[in-house]
């Protein structure tokens, strides 16, 4: 089912990690720049993440002994630092989620390395390094953002579509993982009711909008895969998921051969299989295209 398998460490069948954008109430600020500084409910839904979903999550972690990543708008980390230190604190990682959740498909180029690099003072403030890997707000990866993370030095993006597990961007400028993403391992389709922002899904019940996840993972421990649920602690985070997502994590660890580990961890570890020659992943060349692709209506 997967045509180049990743040999996980351990002959564990499966790697997991679940990955949280805790974007907590930068959401609402991008969305209503004028007044949403006073729109109460969106900036009380976005602060549960911080202040009630992640101690929750932590402790989960903390049970389970098991380390993840969270991504987070530089924003976010300033405005809740006691949140940072709790996440730094039980050892798991933290990676680049932009500034304040800006697009990066709405900046040009003087604009994405202004954000960009802005973000990346903030981690190091706060974190003491720079992010090893990143994931694009609304995962709009630009070819603009590839060549930042190659010239910034970052290990990993968490953005793309490409594959069922990472495979490996190549430019001109030189190379950068690609651990990708899915939509039916997001929580946003199932989850997400919020007009402010232009999404009304139909919130479905924890465990219906979660069982999809599962289904996911069953195909990905079957094929020997990568399974990476991207969460919202203000979605997945709230009690009744996060006690289907909890009990399932404990069933999981207990019965099934995997390796649970931050992506960054997982970046490592592939690119030690690289270096001594005992696997290599696929590579998609980049750029795609190099200008628009209009349709030819002369036939």
């Amino acid at each position: 089912m997967i045509a180049n398998p990743i040999p996980w460490p351990d002959g564990a069948q499966c790697a997991c990690a679940l990955t949280f954008d805790m974007d907590a109430d930068s959401l609402i600020h991008v969305a209503r720049p004028e007044d949403g500084h006073n729109r109460l409910y969106p900036i009380s839904m976005g602060k549960y993440g911080p202040q009630v979903a992640v101690p929750r999550i932590l402790e989960t972690y903390k049970n389970l002994g098991i380390k993840q990543s969270f991504f987070i708008p530089a924003w976010c980390m300033e405005q809740y630092p006691d949140t940072i230190e709790a996440i730094l604190k039980d050892g798991h990682e933290i990676g680049h989620h932009g500034y304040v959740h800006e697009n990066p498909t709405d900046h040009g180029a003087q604009e994405q390395v202004y954000w960009f690099d802005r973000a990346l003072a903030v981690h190091r403030k706060m974190t003491g390094r720079d992010p090893r890997g990143y994931r694009a707000p609304v995962y709009n990866m630009t070819q603009g953002v590839v060549d930042l993370l190659i010239e910034r030095g970052l290990l990993y993006d968490s953005s793309l579509m490409g594959d069922d597990i990472p495979y490996r961007l190549q430019t001109d400028q030189g190379s950068v993982l690609e651990i990708p993403v899915h939509w039916g391992t997001d929580d946003w389709p199932p989850f997400a009711h919020y007009e402010e922002i232009g999404y009304m899904m139909p919130v479905q019940a924890p465990s219906v909008g979660l069982n999809s996840f599962f289904e996911e993972f069953e195909a990905h421990y079957e094929a020997g895969g990568l399974w990476m649920p991207i969460l919202h602690p203000f979605l997945t985070g709230r009690l009744a998921r996060w006690r289907v997502m909890q009990n399932w994590l404990e069933k999981t660890l207990s019965e099934r051969n995997v390796w649970f580990a931050p992506l960054e961890e997982i970046a490592h570890y592939i690119g030690t299989l690289e270096e001594r020659g005992e696997h290599r992943v696929r590579t998609d060349t980049l750029p795609y295209y190099t200008k628009p692709v209009l349709l030819d209506r002369t036939d």
